[in-house]
């Protein structure tokens, strides 16, 4: 489904990071581990399209995710890979369906209000698609940033630290959520966190040292 290979990322002259090769099948879900500073966020960003690398191949769903360009990357990010970061950044100036409904423009895809409804109705949401995003809870607008994540069916779901500020049962909640959804949409789950309470839930680990020397473990 994905596969890295020979990433290097530079930060500055004297700080370079060489990930380790890692591939990962339809449907399987991943844990990136790591301490603070280690390179989790740094390698789903690239691992998004967010980020090029400054060496090495990512591929996704069988493309060469930094050989495509301009406007046929973002399309590409929209329609495979779903990305739950750890602020909703939803766009303060459109109301809950208006935020989904962009992110289907930006994918190059069908205005669908058939599947938004379906998708905040899944997350318990669906009384708020009026809402502006000002006017919901921060577990509601991270509920409202799974669904603009899973909308377009993502081949690929990548989740950044989304239990950080949460405690134990809001976390559970949470993690339950974004495995449902990985799980109907059979995406490839992701998630970057150094949260003890989510590496017992995850098959596959991927793993990286808090010194910057990554290790890989399956």
């Amino acid at each position: 489904m994905f596969q890295l290979n020979n990433i290097r990322h530079t930060y500055s002259a004297d700080l370079t990071i060489a990930f380790p090769d890692w591939q990962a099948s339809q449907g399987e879900h991943w844990l990136l581990a790591g301490a603070s500073g280690s390179g989790k966020t740094t390698l789903l960003h690239i691992l998004a399209g967010l980020r090029r690398p400054s060496a090495g191949s990512v591929t996704v769903a069988g493309s060469n995710l930094y050989e495509l360009g301009g406007s046929r990357a973002d399309q590409f990010r929209g329609q495979h890979i779903g990305l739950v970061l750890q602020k909703p950044h939803l766009l303060p100036t459109l109301n809950v369906e208006e935020n989904l409904r962009l992110a289907q423009y930006m994918a190059g895809l069908p205005q669908d209000g058939r599947r938004i409804a379906e998708v905040l109705e899944t997350l318990g949401m669906a009384a708020k698609h009026r809402a502006m995003p000002q006017q919901l809870s921060q577990g509601q607008a991270q509920r409202v940033s799974i669904a603009r994540a899973v909308l377009n069916r993502p081949q690929l779901l990548l989740a950044d630290e989304p239990t950080a500020s949460l405690d134990d049962e809001n976390a559970f909640g949470v993690l339950q959520l974004i495995e449902g959804q990985a799980q109907i949409c059979n995406a490839t789950l992701v998630i970057a966190t150094h949260d003890a309470r989510v590496k017992n839930r995850m098959p596959k680990q991927y793993k990286l040292d808090g010194t910057k020397r990554p290790l890989a473990s399956v």
